[in-house]
């Protein structure tokens, strides 16, 4: 006998069910999505929460001619169950077929690629005016986190909501956790609202202008269907402020919400992870306990994060020993960057720590805020480089990014004693902002001559002085150029030139000059996007000489869950890869 999830093929195969195989239906779909989620990992918490309001939107509304969009993205696997996308999540030999984030390479049912927060009203509110002026009639519905409402954008958003004519719908699915927990004073009136069953006067959303409903169980499908098909009739902007248990359903998840909101594979009956536990050094405990130490004797030290406290390695035990040296801001990496910079310029010494991608978010922040008023805050930029990741986590754009803004020092250290004696003289300087790339997850130990002081003239270390060829492996590409000036050295009986540039933006002109003495060919490796990147600010350099400059890095692409080897072969960035383009290059030059 079928199942009820294996009829369903399309939203509209929801709408023939009685309430009590729709609610038979979530339990089938909770145990599905805990099977699946044990095998492959993934967004664990949200979803689990989000079963019996996504059932209940897709049971009442049309899509995909009603239209959806999720906030964070990472809140949609039973959105994608119920769009003709089940067997990725009920076949282990298709698990690998559908992301973690809505995808309109997937479905109709998809209409934006997303994975960072705060945007889905902003775009619900761009569908609503083209729909609008096309004269249609339609709902659009947002399903935003409240973890999401710390994020300018979803401010900006609701503003311009507010105005807005026709239908449209915000759902407000309200777990009381971000990634951890909520920091804000708008939590305090989401509070107030659970707390009064949305009938407290003070009311953020009603004061902005919008009609509001509240469900108090987001997980009751009678009382989420009753009021969907309320806000269904009406002609104008509403929010509907739906409470759920992150993590519903599972003891585990429910306990722990913050170490189960990603969960690697796991197994179900105990809730522990396959993994096997971490027996290296990681440069996440290296940080913490270099900033753990420093903050303790100095007072004036301030470690911030935007929604992501454990990319440094605070858990709630540490946050709550620094309550005052210790700020999560929200997932809100604009308002960070400039938090830092006023920290900073009134005698402060703040160290900010966020993901490569997420910095995307800050840029007129870093430019205008930051680096145009030379306050001396620290960023250092954890998960660069090229991953195996969705596309919206992609961690190759933050170089391009942060190099051409002025004052702004960006380094890149290739071992931990390198980055420990940068993330020292960063926290005791006061010139001006600097960004330290954070070489990887593992710590690198080498032997490296270090500068104590990266405030002086620009100098790059050279490790092996040669002739022919000189190697630039910047940062955590260290390792690569090295195994690349072994292999050249072995198989062609080339002795390249081995450097560790150290710094992304300036230039060592007196390293750079050198070169043309005796060699021909200058090939930089550098782990991320080589367009407008570090390479190309090297062939300006020798563009009026006679030296040939190789760029090696990532392509100007969004990757999407593409294996890091498949793409170092894509880049042409194994060892024999490089060695071939070397090879070519000095062929033509004969």
């Amino acid at each position: 006998m079928k199942t009820l999830l294996q009829q369903i093929n399309s939203p509209t195969d929801l709408k023939k069910l009685s309430m009590q195989e729709l609610e038979q239906l979530t339990t089938e779909i909770r145990t599905q999505m805990l099977t699946r989620l044990s095998v492959t990992g993934g967004h664990v918490g949200s979803n689990l929460g989000m079963i019996e309001t996504t059932t209940a939107l897709h049971y009442v509304f049309n899509s995909p001619v009603d239209k959806f969009v999720f906030d964070v993205s990472h809140q949609c696997y039973t959105h994608k169950l119920l769009t003709g996308r089940k067997e990725a999540y009920t076949d282990p030999k298709q698990y690998d077929k559908v992301t973690g984030f809505t995808n309109p390479l997937e479905s109709e049912h998809d209409l934006f690629a997303v994975g960072h927060t705060s945007t889905a009203i902003s775009l619900a509110c761009g569908l609503a005016k083209a729909r609008n002026l096309q004269k249609a009639n339609y709902q659009i519905i947002a399903v935003t986190g409240d973890g999401a409402l710390s994020g300018g954008l979803a401010f900006e958003g609701l503003n311009n909501a507010a105005t807005l004519h026709g239908p449209l719908m915000i759902v407000i699915n309200d777990n009381q956790m971000s990634i951890a927990e909520n920091h804000g004073g708008i939590y305090q009136n989401l509070q107030l609202l659970r707390n009064t069953q949305g009938k407290a006067e003070c009311n953020l959303f009603k004061a902005m202008g919008f009609d509001y409903y509240f469900v108090q169980d987001g997980h009751n499908l009678n009382e989420l269907i009753d009021v969907f098909s309320k806000v269904k009739q009406i002609s104008h902007p509403v929010i509907v402020h739906v409470c759920t248990t992150k993590g519903k359903g599972y003891l585990f998840a429910e306990e722990e919400k913050e170490k189960w909101h990603y969960m690697a594979p796991f197994h179900q009956e105990n809730g522990l992870t396959l993994a096997k536990p971490n027996t290296y050094e990681t440069y996440e405990n290296l940080t913490r306990d270099y900033l753990i130490a420093k903050m303790k004797k100095d007072k004036s030290i301030v470690a911030i994060t935007a929604g992501t406290p454990k990319i440094f390695g605070f858990d709630k035990k540490l946050r709550d020993e620094f309550p005052e040296q210790f700020v999560d801001v929200g997932i809100a990496e604009g308002h960070a960057v400039s938090f830092v910079s006023g920290i900073a310029k009134n005698g402060g010494k703040p160290v900010f720590g966020v993901s490569s991608s997420f910095l995307q978010r800050a840029y007129d922040q870093l430019s205008h805020d930051l680096a145009l008023n030379k306050s001396p805050a620290v960023i250092l930029v954890y998960f660069s480089g090229i991953s195996s990741g969705n596309q919206t986590h992609m961690g190759i754009f933050d170089i391009p990014l942060t190099m051409n803004i002025p004052n702004l020092t960006c380094l890149a250290p290739s071992c931990k004693e390198e980055y420990l004696d940068m993330l020292e003289w960063a926290l005791e300087q006061t010139d001006g902002p600097v960004i330290i790339r954070v070489p990887g997850i593992q710590t690198l130990s080498r032997k490296v001559e270090l500068l104590t002081d990266y405030s002086n003239q620009v100098k790059y270390e050279t490790v092996i002085s040669g002739n022919q060829v000189a190697i630039l492996a910047l940062g955590n590409f260290y390792q690569l150029g090295k195994d690349v000036q072994a292999y050249l050295n072995k198989a062609y009986n080339i002795e390249a030139s081995l450097i560790n540039p150290r710094y992304i933006t300036g230039y060592d002109k007196v390293t750079l000059e050198k070169l043309k003495e005796n060699h021909q060919l200058v090939v930089t490796l550098e782990n991320g996007q080589i367009d407008g990147g570090f390479g190309e600010k090297i062939a300006r350099y020798y563009g009026t000489s006679q030296m040939k400059v190789l760029n090696l890095g990532a392509e100007k692409a969004f990757i999407d869950n593409l294996s890091v080897q498949t793409q170092y072969q894509r880049f042409h960035l194994t060892v024999p890869q490089i060695a071939e383009n070397i090879l070519k290059v000095l062929q033509g030059l004969d």
